[in-house]
């Protein structure tokens, strides 16, 4: 049985603790045994926690046999992106910058989980320090994708993804700062979530741009989803009953976000528009200009930030990172603190135009990235293709960060190719019950 549990909700766990079907203890053995032995377990996990997993597990064991069970997700394990900040264990971004960093408290979000119920199995791989949607990591470890195994998973939550879509965790949590949850949800066949800015508490997160830092999990279904986000921030989950996508209606971003598509990807897209549409879904195509001056920016809103933030760190010891990671920070430095300011002036007229452009859609739908996996080996060698192909991972998610919006990416049951859904800041509920509709046409 416990065999079967490896590829099961985390909502479905939840239900069989409840119904006494499951013991959390047994189940986070199952899961720290999976984490232990997998084959491309070391390239998933950094470090595991199975002292404090069998521990918590003790305890929602005991709340489960006494009624007292704290919600869904109540002795339900979860993987951590190695950012988030755990007591006396070590928290490393990945980056032999922060080598043997011990943090001595929880990250706020963390903390939140735990009073919740969940299981923390441990601390997933990531792209150092978060600036990179490939996943690409030579200092510690580069995840595999789920569809590819010469192919980078995504990032920067490429441990993340891989722990869930490898049956290594039932839901993990990543960070998303331009599509840090998304990629690598949508090349592993993942839901994604990524939250407005300011709905989760940063806390305790190891910073890459503060001001489009979000946080996210990453998980089978949307329910999970949902489950995830509630024991996150304490709210009630989200209510996905009785959701249609009778009368939806959707913008097809046309500026940008369809250039350059790969063929798969493009295939894939307009098959996932065809189905959503034959179950009620109303389609309409727009350009939207503002989105193409928003993304020209890229650049100095958030390679300044970073380099802002990291500048210190990163020139005591550069010869500690991997070279395009920090070419990548030091072209932050190019730009003056009068070019940020006036790109975030500039930014907050564009989100307001954006706003009213997009009013009246429940939904703007685009697809999650223009890319496939791109090979391991290549990124490597090749650095016109690195710098390529990571440009183009983020291009369609980033939007989603400069506009400061909410986005949801499903599978769309074309391997790694994903449809992200974007929505207005703080309408993650409305925009989960739309994923939940639009989940079962698209699987």
């Amino acid at each position: 049985m416990s065999g079967d549990w490896l590829g099961m909700t985390a909502s479905d766990l939840g239900r069989g603790i409840a119904e006494g079907r499951i013991d959390p203890l047994d189940l986070a053995e199952a899961f720290l045994e999976a984490a232990s032995s997998h084959p491309v377990a070391p390239r998933v996990y950094a470090r595991l926690t199975p002292g404090r997993a069998r521990a918590e597990a003790a305890a929602a064991r005991a709340r489960a046999r006494s009624g007292q069970r704290r919600g869904m997700l109540d002795g339900v394990p979860l993987s951590w992106k190695d950012l988030f900040d755990t007591a006396g264990i070590a928290t490393e971004a990945g980056s032999a910058l922060l080598r043997d960093r011990l943090p001595q408290t929880d990250a706020e979000v963390l903390a939140a989980a735990s009073h919740g119920g969940s299981v923390c199995l441990g601390k997933t791989h990531m792209s150092e320090l978060a600036f990179s949607g490939l996943g690409l990591n030579p200092v510690t470890a580069t995840p595999p994708c789920v569809n590819d195994p010469d192919a980078v998973a995504g990032g920067s939550s490429s441990g993340a993804a891989a722990s869930v879509a490898f049956g290594l965790a039932p839901a993990a949590v990543g960070s998303d700062t331009g599509g840090s949850v998304r990629v690598p949800a949508a090349w592993n066949d993942l839901v994604g979530l990524k939250t407005t800015p300011g709905r989760l508490p940063m806390g305790g997160t190891v910073a890459l741009c503060e001001r489009f830092d979000t946080i996210g999990p990453l998980t089978r279904t949307v329910e999970d989803a949902a489950a995830v986000l509630a024991l996150l921030d304490g709210q009630p989950m989200a209510d996905l009953r009785g959701t249609t996508l009778d009368g939806a209606r959707l913008l097809l971003l046309e500026t940008s976000a369809l250039d350059d598509l790969r063929p798969a990807v493009a295939s894939g897209f307009d098959d996932a528009l065809g189905r959503l549409t034959a179950a009620g879904a109303t389609v309409t195509r727009a350009k939207v200009p503002e989105v193409a001056e928003a993304l020209s920016m890229s650049g100095v809103l958030f390679s300044a930030e970073a380099y802002g933030l990291w500048r210190d760190v990163i020139e005591a010891q550069p010869e500690l990172m991997f070279p395009r990671i920090l070419e990548r920070f030091r072209s932050g430095g190019n730009y003056s603190a009068a070019d940020y300011v006036a790109a975030w002036k500039r930014l907050a007229d564009l989100r307001q135009r954006w706003a009213s452009q997009v009013a009246g859609y429940d939904a703007v739908i685009l697809p999650t990235t223009p890319i496939l996996p791109p090979n391991t080996d290549r990124l490597m060698t090749d650095a016109g293709y690195y710098v390529t192909e990571n440009l183009l991972a983020l291009r369609n998610t980033r939007i989603g960060n400069l506009f400061g919006l909410c986005g949801l990416t499903l599978p769309t049951g074309v391997p790694s190719v994903g449809v992200m859904f974007l929505a207005p800041p703080m309408a993650e509920e409305r925009l989960l019950r739309l994923g939940q509709a639009a989940e079962r046409v698209l699987r």
